[in-house]
């Protein structure tokens, strides 16, 4: 039988399923072309970095695992916006399942943009719930940003369609929640929970913003989010603040 041509094996391989990469190395390991032991090697390679990835994310669950072992329903709680001059501060509540498998769950800070939307994706579709939660900037203005945030980290639990038996929050113990709760420092890099509470809150709101973008494109809002980046500040002083900006926090500016 005539040897399989290395641009037909290099095709086999982009369009295999990562888990099936262990039986196309087993096929070709022994091929001996040059060309076909480079493509073996990106394959080991591949499979290396799923290792290690599968291995961090099992350290990610070491809060999970802990209270697994007593309740079903864990919801991990993060929130996004709390240092912008306009738009909303969101929150989520998200509850993963026992079994979950999904890999990349970082501090949504530490994903790319497009890494986020594919994750939002996957979490919406495998969470057991998700609630979402948010507070407009002039609830923001009226009662100041962190107990707007507590306010909407309390409206993402009660969105929840199963409601958590515990909580593990990013830094902080939400005042007015009978639930029992586990504040962990830095915890969107620590519980895959509150790091995927942190991917849905951050698309959420950074889709909100570009919605905002088309409102009041002046202010860049599609590209600043709602920080104040040089242009939205240089923006704010040309054109004074727009409905969503928050009126206590651009005392600075205008």
């Amino acid at each position: 039988m005539a040897e399989k041509k290395i641009t037909d094996i290099q095709k086999e391989y982009k369009e295999a399923d990562i888990n099936l990469l262990p039986d196309f190395i087993q096929e070709y390991i022994n091929d001996g072309r040059p060309g076909v032991s480079k493509i073996i090697g990106q394959a080991q390679k591949k499979m290396e970095k799923l290792r290690v990835e599968k291995e961090r994310i099992e350290r990610l669950k070491e809060y999970e695992y802990k209270y697994w072992e007593q309740y079903d329903f864990i919801g991990g709680i993060d929130e996004v916006g709390r240092g912008p001059l306009a738009g909303p501060v969101v929150t989520a509540c998200v509850i993963l399942p026992k079994d979950c498998d999904i890999l990349y769950i970082n501090d949504s800070k530490k994903l790319s943009a497009t890494k986020r939307e594919e994750l939002y994706e996957e979490i919406m579709e495998k969470a057991v719930s998700v609630g979402i939660g948010a507070a407009s900037e002039s609830r923001i203005d009226e009662i100041n940003i962190l107990q707007a945030t507590y306010e909407a980290m309390r409206q993402a639990i009660e969105e929840s369609k199963v409601e958590p038996q515990m909580l593990l929050n990013d830094a902080v113990t939400i005042p007015q929640v009978k639930i029992s709760q586990v504040p962990i420092i830095k915890g969107d890099a620590k519980s895959i929970s509150i790091g995927a509470a942190s991917i849905i809150a951050k698309v959420t709101r950074d889709r909100m913003m570009v919605e905002y973008d088309s409102i009041y494109p002046e202010y860049h809002f599609a590209n600043n989010k709602g920080y104040g980046s040089a242009e939205h500040i240089e923006a704010l002083k040309k054109y004074g603040p727009c409905p969503i900006h928050r009126k206590s926090f651009i005392g600075n500016f205008v």
